[in-house]
């Protein structure tokens, strides 16, 4: 697992996340991003397999990013919906239960709940750093390379932080 500060729209990796909500609805934040940059198939294809419960993840093509899918692994049910941290933990351990049924190998995540969500950044950091380290230790998985994408200086911290925390 490594952080990486930039846009996640240019990362390249086998599967983007999104921390969606519940109906695909791709309207703001890191999901419009993806939309804008991707195309607005990805919205019509998450959609299409809506409603994704909160612990549930669907990968769709990623359009013209630079990946192969977008996974779409809610963190709340209706769009900008206030959350907490368990929901970001649940969805990160389902993006990489779907990743992993994928076949990817690399997968790189936004802060999951940091924006509308308004988990803040400690605690989101926090929950998706021990769901990847409980996933890599419980689960067979096909994943090589996991990055943190952090879009600024505070969230960079935040994960270096709950990535030393949780290794010591």
């Amino acid at each position: 697992m490594r952080v990486r500060r930039g846009d996640l729209t240019k990362t390249s990796a086998d599967a983007l996340v999104n921390p969606a909500n519940s109906f695909g609805v791709m309207g703001g934040g890191v999901a419009a991003a993806l939309k804008a940059a991707g195309g607005e198939r990805i919205e019509k294809d998450a959609m299409a397999c809506a409603p994704i419960t909160v612990g549930k993840a669907v990968g769709v093509s990623a359009g013209a990013l630079p990946a192969r899918y977008v996974i779409h692994a809610p963190t709340m049910v209706r769009p900008a919906e206030k959350i907490h941290a368990k929901a970001v933990d649940m969805a990160t351990h389902a993006a990489l239960r779907e990743a992993t049924r994928l076949g990817c190998q690399t997968i790189a995540f936004p802060g999951m709940g940091t924006g509308v969500g308004g988990v803040n950044l400690v605690d989101a950091a926090h929950a998706m750093v021990g769901a990847i380290k409980f996933f890599l230790g419980k689960e067979k998985t096909s994943l090589k390379e996991i990055v943190l994408v952090a879009f600024d200086e505070e969230l960079e911290r935040a994960f270096d932080q709950a990535i030393g925390k949780l290794s010591g």
